[in-house]
């Protein structure tokens, strides 16, 4: 896995961290939501939960190769 972190530039991986925890920008972006819909606890379909991951993924990914190279 760390191969892979590795290959992605920090550019493109900010860019799209940004953009995917940002989107949709009208009403209201879907991380935002999930997260109010988590903390009234409910955030309990799957296709909720599963949108609430994907928003994440990419910035679960820049913090990871965030440390990854603070590390070295």
């Amino acid at each position: 896995m760390w191969t892979f972190l590795d290959k992605i530039p920090f550019g493109v991986l900010l860019a799209v961290a940004i953009f995917v925890l940002l989107a949709p920008f009208r009403p209201m972006p879907h991380v935002l939501e999930k997260f109010i819909m988590l903390k009234n606890e409910t955030l309990t379909r799957p296709i909720d939960i599963f949108d609430f991951i994907f928003h994440l993924t990419p910035t679960v990914l820049l913090i990871l190769k965030i440390f990854r190279n603070w590390n070295r």
